[in-house]
């Protein structure tokens, strides 16, 4: 008899914990924002900002560049492995992949956008808006390919992940040729851009979106081409801190958001991806995570190359981008974002498995 009772125990306990696991199951990754998490959209459009050439891709399957812009894997890449979906996530506009692979998976980032339409037009790249456009079209045709239940199933259970807003700043507010500078203060511009975010994620949420990550600002003084503009004397070894702080203020703001999100829209559950913190001590301590290099990056002479900078032809870029915390100029490393997905997946999107 007892042991009839500790079967039923231990049968219940495994049930519990299936239920569980089912019941948090993501089954793809959705993915919008700008070159931190864009797997190569920009390769279809008429932009300078591209990265489907070498080095870009080196360390990536089959050492092949794919518009990312790393030497390997993105953040959503990681986390979708991590998630047991897929070990990439792929971009809407490549021709190599339809709704059968986008039904796990699908990135609409675009490489220098953000959530000012202005900041789009910088480069021609694709807005904010019309990332929300591809959306829609995908809803579509999840549904002709998947059925209309099994399509609501997955609208509804994956995982958003937003990552945007460095570019509104470095690439809009700041730059030589900004408006908006002269429209707002920094601090009217940071409330502009939280209306803008808290109007997607309610657009997003009024399409069927319920898990969101919303991911903030990075320490975007100490990016390699702000600090070698930042230095006087060119070694690139000063952080502009002014650019930090506001990336810190944004941050608190953007937390906030996400608190009255989770108040304001029933069934919803949105996080703060905050790696400021980590991605800071990488580069102020990078031996303590196995890092030799952090203030200049892989590409070039890594002070200012990024994009169509960043080539095969570069005669000083680094033999080993694990050295380095930062790739090119902008973006960082497939082992620096490897670091960055386990962090968030350990301490923010474990509530979601």
């Amino acid at each position: 008899m007892a042991y009839t009772t500790l079967i039923s125990i231990i049968l219940s306990h495994f049930l519990l914990l299936t239920t569980k696991t089912l019941a948090g199951k993501v089954p793809a990754i959705i993915v919008f924002g700008d070159s931190s998490v864009d797997s190569g959209n920009n390769n279809q459009i008429s932009t300078v900002l591209k990265s489907n050439f070498e080095p870009y891709g080196r360390d990536f399957y089959d050492k092949k560049p794919t518009g990312r812009f790393c030497n390997g894997r993105i953040p959503p890449d990681f986390i979708s492995e991590a998630f047991g979906v897929r070990p990439f996530v792929p971009a809407y506009l490549d021709p190599a992949f339809s709704i059968s692979d986008f039904a796990e998976g699908v990135c609409f980032a675009s490489a220098g956008t953000g959530y000012d339409n202005a900041t789009s037009d910088v480069l021609d790249v694709i807005p904010l808006w019309k990332e929300v456009e591809y959306y829609k079209e995908y809803q579509k045709k999840l549904e002709a390919y998947a059925g209309k239940k099994k399509a609501k199933y997955i609208i509804k259970e994956s995982l958003y992940l937003i990552s945007i807003g460095t570019n509104d700043f470095l690439e809009n507010y700041y730059s030589m040729q900004s408006q908006r500078s002269s429209q707002y203060t920094e601090d009217q511009f940071q409330d502009f851009l939280l209306r803008l975010a808290q109007n997607f994620v309610h657009q997003i949420y009024r399409m069927g979106a319920r898990k969101i990550s919303l991911t903030g600002v990075p320490p975007m003084g100490c990016l390699p081409l702000e600090r070698a503009t930042n230095y006087v004397g060119g070694n690139g070894d000063g952080c502009n801190e002014k650019y930090n702080n506001v990336a810190k203020h944004f941050n608190v703001m953007l937390s906030g958001l996400v608190e009255r999100l989770n108040q304001e829209l029933p069934g919803i559950r949105v996080v703060f991806a905050d790696a400021y913190n980590l991605l800071l001590q990488m580069i102020t301590n990078p031996s303590s995570y196995g890092f030799e290099v952090s203030s200049v990056a892989c590409c070039g002479t890594g002070l200012f190359e990024m994009g169509f900078l960043c080539d095969k032809l570069s005669p000083l870029t680094c033999t080993d981008a694990n050295k380095f915390v930062f790739w090119d100029a902008f973006h960082v490393t497939d082992k620096t974002n490897h670091i960055i997905s386990d962090f968030l997946m350990e301490h923010v999107l474990d509530q979601f498995l």
